[in-house]
């Protein structure tokens, strides 16, 4: 009887630590996995407990739920609605920033301010102090737009665009990023003739902070006639045009290699000495080949031969025109995103587009141009480019799959509204296979 019982107990013994061993190899097991899948591996995602990210003012039915598996990276993002239909595009390009995080193990934590008009009715200034010191301390700054009719009469120091002049002097942001790409699903949506707009890709890099936009003397007088006259002042210090013709090369050299400097050089000494300067640092770049174009050449060549750029860098002035012109390329300024960099500090991250208020609160609104400013924001603002590239390659299949909005929509697809097209983009974002564009 005793020897039955000592070898039901040791046989017990045995069992146990045979358990205790399997359990601790299949651990040591999981830590190898763990520990030689990359990060950003979707092989490697864990599922943890549902998150709630943080939650603005943007209104309840559009704020959704993300799990955030295996968090790598957390950021603060500010973002600023704005006017018009911003509060709208912003809306949705925050729900795919929260799902394209969300998948690739970040976390998101926005803050929702006031800005242009809507900051001039709140507080009586297009920038508050508060939204700028929010921006200045957050990750990243993601804009809607701003302006409208209500504020077009106010006084310059009261419209709604100063806000804007003054934040991106507040953060010192001063290289403009304006891509234009003509979309294989969009080409027929170009006013360009297909063989024109088909493969078009062009960067457009514009200087933002200096030029006639914020030289000095300016303002408004009479001349020596008594006659009243408005006058403003371009100008450019070489370390303005220095910098800026450093990120253009190092643009152009990571594309295409190619760089046109677009200037007025036969008629303005501020286009003579811009030119001067990039050709100067254009010594420290001898694998990137450099032309040089008058900017009215550059506005006819961008709608008869567009392919023939790679990347153009331009003053403030000639930049913001020639940006919206390639714009319309692609057959919609609804679908351009823009970065603003500086050299350290958040950057600011925007469509091109304007607040397009005859069409605000309609449901009307194209938000892929905002959508692709949150995946430039990701790759340029923050380094994490395969959530950039999961959000890019949701907009490619969202197009595939027929769905477009009023400003493209052509026979044969489906028109949709700006939170619908936002549901698409997410179905997209949210497919298993890792993204890859």
């Amino acid at each position: 009887m005793h020897v039955l019982v000592v070898s039901i107990c040791l046989s017990l013994v045995f069992f146990f630590l045979f358990l205790g061993f399997n359990s601790y190899q299949r651990e040591r097991e999981r830590e190898r996995e763990l520990r030689f899948v990359s990060a950003s591996s979707m092989a490697a995602l864990i599922n943890l407990t549902p998150f709630r990210l943080h939650s603005t003012s943007i209104p309840k039915h559009q704020s959704r739920s993300f799990t955030v598996r295996c968090a790598k990276s957390s950021y603060n993002i500010t973002l600023l609605p704005g006017d018009g239909i911003g509060p709208e595009v912003i809306s949705v390009a925050k729900n795919v920033l929260n799902l394209a995080g969300s998948l690739e193990g970040i976390e998101f934590k926005f803050k929702e301010m006031p800005m242009g008009g809507a900051a001039l009715d709140l507080t009586g200034v297009p920038l508050p102090e508060e939204t700028l010191s929010t921006a200045k301390q957050s990750d990243a700054v993601l804009l809607g737009a701003i302006g409208g009719y209500k504020w077009d009469k106010n006084e310059k120091h009261l419209k709604p665009e100063t806000g804007l002049l003054q934040l991106r002097a507040g953060l010192k942001v001063f290289a403009n990023l304006r891509p234009a790409s003509v979309l294989p699903q969009l080409v027929d949506a170009s006013t360009l003739k297909k063989e024109v707009a088909e493969g078009v890709d062009l960067m457009v890099v514009r200087e933002l902070t200096g030029g006639i936009y914020f030289g000095k003397p300016r303002g408004f007088g009479t001349n020596e006639n008594g006659e009243e006259i408005g006058y403003n002042t371009e100008v450019y210090a070489a370390y303005e045009v220095d910098r800026i013709a450093r990120i253009a090369f190092e643009t152009a050299r990571k594309r295409g290699g190619k760089l046109c400097s677009v200037d007025k050089a036969n008629v303005l000494e501020a286009s003579m000495f811009w030119r001067k300067r990039v050709i100067a640092i254009a010594e420290e770049y001898p694998d990137v080949e450099l032309t040089h174009m008058y900017v009215d050449n550059a506005a006819m060549q961008l709608v008869r031969n567009p392919k023939q750029f790679d990347t153009i860098v331009t003053n403030n002035i000639f930049g913001d025109i020639l940006s919206d012109e390639a714009s319309m390329i692609t057959g919609s300024i609804g679908m351009l995103p823009s970065a603003s960099l500086g050299e350290s500090g958040p950057g600011l991250f925007e469509p091109i587009h304007g607040s397009a208020p005859d069409i605000a609160g309609q449901d009307k609104a194209n938000p892929l141009a905002t959508i692709l400013s949150a995946a430039m924001l990701l790759k340029y603002g923050l380094g994490e480019v395969k959530a950039a590239e999961r959000i890019e390659l949701a907009v490619l299949n969202t197009l595939d799959r027929g769905f477009r909005t009023g400003d493209i929509y052509s026979d044969g697809n489906k028109l949709v509204g700006c939170k619908e097209m936002g549901e698409q983009v997410l179905k997209s974002v949210d497919k298993k296979t890792p993204a890859s564009v």
